[in-house]
């Protein structure tokens, strides 16, 4: 008996057993001594981690005493500890049924097997069971309320799983070693991300082909260094990279939020973005919004929500960058928020979170941003793309249906090891808005010779700046557009006349039918103008058979009147068109009055009528088919001539 009780504290003081009854079966029925010594030695072998060991012990007791229940405990905990929980699950069970008022740890025991194998019901009535006996470990207390809450919050997302198949991108960019962080530009066809080689993180490159093959990825030479740089953001025309490096010589602190541009195809030298974006604080993570206009970031500063937060500076007309201001609940919490990723939508934020009420570690986020300026409550992506292990960062693609993200989980299709890259098919309420891309090139309409041209696309039903940007050395652009919208184009460059045109948007508008536009500028050198070429003036709207201008017009208009007032040696003639609805005098008419009201509009903002003139055509001067909508719409239109200077 001696034995035995200096056994009974041994076990009690680590914490694996409570209350003993090594002398009988649960029925009162003598042990075995044979059984009571291996289970003895198994108890010994567990306390010192020989699992195995101790297995084949307790198992020698319980052939011996099937229904010992202190060797059944014991080996539904050796089961718990190796992972074998459906095992322990079922070792407990069989405690639970031999002797219910065995011991209270029993069911605390068992509701963490049924936690581990995601049969959260069961286990939250077990854990109910369990604090209704009032355990006398507070700690345990606790813990067991924490579980109880856990369960009951999580069991709906398990119970509901979302439609997850995800596939490896391959080995052109997956190795043996770590790849992560993926970024993408707005066609997909480029893909950045950042590499372990050698225990260094540097960049690699890879590009899509029309078969929608990755290329074998490329270290980017002209930014990597023996430092390490990382968590890459690529611009949507593929022209800027914003990035993190850490310990630089230039730096505000021990990692910064770095930039460097593409011209023609070489990359700047990186520039320490510097305040207020850098502090000495650790800022990393960057993400910039598809017009180049936000910059999302995560940062570890003093006046934050949590250990790691998200944070946004927006860029100023002068090309600084704002105080960056945290995004506050419901976005951060008390925990680590990281990985931003704002979607070209401008609106659709996706995050990684271990402060958020998840599945465990690091989960996948979606909110969206509310009219009235405010973020919406943080959607978790569910189960499957979320588990208990750490989710890794996660990009979705313009059209919103592919995400790409990056996982050290073994149990994903084609996992090659340590990180990898995966796409998946984004179920659709987790989708962004549906955004399409307008893409051209600018050039002289005479020489041919590539244009730098100011490139900017308003809102009409706002009347507000959305987007804007410069062509490259190239004359090439590319803008994100949402759909379920209409815009305003406009392309100038200093001595040309300027180009307009507008686009209606409906949320069927896909990334795979981009706009492509050839724009050609008129030059201004005071040669005569070729042979009277016209300038539509697309982005000037008339209510329906009616001459009133219309005031999403105001922006076209006082683009004219710039143009006007900065030549002021210029004249022109202003022309209206019409399609061929109606009668041939009532279009002659109609488009008269339209070329009249620009022409008034001009005089009264301080133009001399005497540069002007005004002239209607009608119908006569088609430029499209009027047997379709959008031909008749092209033949509805204002447009310009220079008149030769006298």
């Amino acid at each position: 008996m001696m034995n035995i009780r200096r056994l009974i504290v041994l076990v009690i003081m680590t914490g694996w057993l409570g209350a003993m009854h090594a002398q009988q079966f649960a029925d009162g029925k003598s042990l075995p001594r044979s059984a009571r010594k291996a289970w003895e030695k198994g108890i010994e072998r567990a306390r010192a981690g020989q699992l195995d060991e101790a297995s084949e012990l307790l198992e020698k007791a319980l052939a011996t005493a099937p229904e010992f229940v202190d060797a059944l405990f014991a080996l539904g905990n050796v089961r718990y500890d190796q992972g074998r929980f459906d095992e322990a699950e079922k070792l407990y069970e069989q405690v639970v049924g031999l002797a219910p008022d065995y011991n209270p740890d029993i069911w605390y025991n068992l509701a963490l097997a049924e936690m581990k194998l995601r049969k959260f019901d069961e286990a939250a009535a077990h854990l109910e069971h369990y604090l209704d006996q009032n355990p006398r470990s507070r700690w345990r207390r606790d813990r067991a309320a924490a579980h109880l809450e856990h369960c009951r919050r999580v069991a709906p997302l398990y119970a509901q799983p979302v439609p997850f198949e995800p596939w490896n991108l391959g080995p052109g960019i997956n190795t043996s070693e770590a790849e992560y962080l993926p970024s993408l530009t707005a066609d997909e066809a480029v893909l950045v991300y950042t590499a372990v080689r050698r225990g260094q993180e540097d960049f690699y490159m890879s590009r899509r082909d029309s078969a929608g093959r990755w290329s074998a990825g490329q270290p980017i030479t002209s930014l990597n260094t023996p430092l390490n740089e990382g968590s890459q953001s690529i611009s949507a025309d593929g022209r800027l990279l914003v990035f993190a490096a850490c310990n630089r010589d230039d730096g505000q602190g021990r990692c910064d939020i770095y930039f460097s541009e593409k011209i023609l195809d070489r990359w700047t030298p990186p520039r320490n973005m510097g305040p207020p974006v850098n502090t000495r604080a650790w800022e990393s993570q960057p993400s910039i919004s598809a017009d180049g206009q936000r910059l999302f970031f995560t940062a570890r500063r003093d006046d934050g929500l949590g250990a790691s937060d998200i944070w946004m500076s927006e860029r100023r007309p002068d090309g600084t960058w704002s105080e960056p201001r945290n995004l506050g609940a419901p976005i951060n919490t008390a925990g680590d928020e990281q990985s931003p990723f704002i979607h070209p939508d401008g609106r659709t934020l996706y995050f990684k979170s271990n402060g958020h009420e998840g599945l465990g570690g690091y989960d996948l986020y979606v909110s969206r941003l509310q009219p009235d300026g405010t973020w919406s409550a943080p959607q978790n992506l569910g189960f499957p793309i979320n588990t208990e292990a750490n989710e890794g960062s996660l990009v979705v693609s313009l059209d919103g249906r592919t995400a790409y993200f990056d996982s050290d989980r073994a149990d994903l299709p084609g996992h090659m090891g340590s990180y990898d890259i995966y796409a998946f098919e984004l179920y659709e309420a987790a989708r962004p808005a549906p955004v399409t891309y307008v893409e051209g090139t600018v050039r002289d309409a005479r020489t041919d010779a590539p244009l730098q041209a100011r490139v900017e696309v308003y809102d009409l039903g706002g009347q507000r700046l959305l987007a804007r940007t410069t062509a490259d050395l190239a004359g090439h652009f590319l803008l994100c557009l949402p759909a379920g919208a209409r815009y305003a184009f406009h392309a100038e460059h200093e001595g040309y006349l300027f180009y307009s045109d507008h686009f209606d948007l409906d949320t069927s508008a896909m990334p795979d039918q981009p706009y492509r536009l050839d724009i050609r500028l008129q030059p201004l050198d005071g040669r005569a103008p070729a042979a009277a070429e016209a300038i539509v003036l697309r982005n000037i709207f008339f209510d329906f058979g009616s001459a009133r201008l219309r005031p999403e017009s105001e922006e076209e208009l006082e683009r004219l009147l710039r143009l006007l007032q900065s030549h002021p040696d210029m004249k022109i003639e202003i022309r209206g068109h019409t399609d061929d609805v109606g009668s041939e005098a009532a279009n002659l008419q109609l488009s008269e009055a339209r070329a009249r009201a620009v022409y008034d509009w001009l005089v009264e903002h301080g133009i001399e009528a005497g540069r002007l003139r005004w002239r209607g055509f009608g119908e006569s001067q088609p430029v499209a088919d009027n047997a379709t909508p959008e031909g008749r719409a092209r033949n509805r239109r204002i447009e310009f001539v220079l008149l030769e200077r006298e």
